[in-house]
């Protein structure tokens, strides 16, 4: 506040009335709209300074991927601003990302004990895009700032070592994996040992084996999302990887015809027989733009996507359009969100992942008070 504001106020009497209690008034009106509460209740407010009539603050978030971040800090300036006599108004965007670690003691806890969420992205069948959605999910949420990790479980088609270009992991002092990082994200693939032009030969138990090697015996460290590619199908894999990790929720991959429709419904109704939520549906391959004409061409159908959403009540997180660049950056070891950001195709999963990181948030804020883990006691006595 300046020295001449600050005797003018003096001369006319008027008196600070800015406050920790002022302030969380204006804000309590400033809803988030996934978790259905004001960012005061929530918690979200932090860390208030008031320097005269200045006033600085921090907001913390749930997740850095959170899509109305920009839109929240404005609503907060605006309403602050509204205060009598207020001075400078600095808002600090924070974020805490929430999640449930490995239990200690669990087969899994040395390797995803300081993984706060794991999210599955599946598909009924294979070539819907489910892994070059999974890489750029992964690639979009790590642009935010989140700290993120990408395995690929597609054993028998590993393709995420070509479209990141990792280099080979190592072995740490702890008798673990470390990952290699690619981008700024942590990569793991079958991939990375058996050589990308080498067929992968191995039976059902031996599979499940190396699924679990890669959810036990790897340095994944501290993450905000891991994210695991699963092989198309509701097969042993799939089985493996839902009853062995704790997964967080699913992203199911489909494009817009019937036929892709069918293996969909499929791969929901598998996520439901092992409880795990779906977090929603990303349909990839939706439409594509002419050069000649602006025009979008609905070439697989239109609407496939929304419709099995709204078929199970989970959120449709939207639509990626066909283009030519999204294959030539993966053909060049590089995500599309990295090599075309501006893209209409990047735009999409930039928004799908901040729609998939709203969704994390709203089961935690859901069930954050639910019981996570117990201990039994036998008594010998009775």
């Amino acid at each position: 506040m300046s020295l001449i504001k600050s005797m003018q106020d003096k001369i006319l009497g008027r008196q600070n009335t800015i406050s920790e209690d002022s302030i969380k008034s204006a804000l309590s009106s400033i809803m988030d709209p996934d978790l259905g509460r004001d960012i005061v209740s929530l918690g979200f407010v932090r860390n208030i300074v008031i320097t005269g009539n200045d006033i600085k603050l921090d907001i913390n978030l749930t997740t850095p991927a959170c899509p109305v971040k920009d839109a929240m800090k404005a609503q907060a300036e605006e309403a602050l601003k509204k205060l009598p006599s207020i001075g400078a108004v600095t808002i600090n965007m924070t974020a805490t990302t929430r999640g449930q670690v490995a239990l200690a003691g669990s087969p899994i806890a040395a390797s995803l004990g300081q993984v706060k969420n794991i999210i599955a992205v599946a598909s009924g069948k294979g070539g819907v895009g489910k892994s070059t959605t999974a890489v750029n999910l992964a690639y979009a949420l790590a642009a935010t700032g989140s700290k993120v990790g990408l395995l690929d479980a597609d054993v028998y088609g590993p393709s995420v070592p070509h479209m990141t270009r990792p280099d080979a992991p190592m072995q740490s002092n702890s008798n673990l994996i470390n990952p290699p990082f690619a981008g700024g994200v942590k990569v793991m693939s079958i991939g990375l040992f058996a050589g990308g032009d080498k067929a992968t030969i191995l039976r059902g138990p031996m599979v499940s084996g190396v699924i679990k090697q890669f959810l036990t015996q790897v340095n994944w460290g501290e993450l905000d999302y891991l994210i695991i590619d699963y092989p198309p199908g509701t097969g042993d894999i799939q089985l493996t990887l839902s009853q062995t990790a704790p997964i967080t929720g699913a992203v199911v991959v489909t494009t817009p015809q019937d036929v892709a429709l069918i293996d969909v419904r499929k791969a929901v109704a598998m996520f439901d027989t092992m409880k795990v939520p779906v977090l929603g549906v990303v349909e990839t391959m939706s439409y594509f733009v002419c050069d000649g004409c602006d025009k979008k061409h609905y070439i697989f159908r239109e609407g496939g996507g929304s419709k099995v959403a709204k078929e199970f009540g989970v959120s449709f997180l939207g639509e990626v359009p066909l283009e030519p660049a999204v294959a030539t950056a993966s053909d060049k070891g590089v995500p599309a969100v990295k090599a075309n950001p501006g893209s209409a195709a990047s735009r999409s999963y930039c928004e799908i992942a901040g729609g998939v990181a709203s969704q994390v948030s709203i089961i935690h804020e859901a069930y954050k008070d639910a019981l996570n883990q117990f201990t039994v006691v036998w008594n010998n006595d009775l």
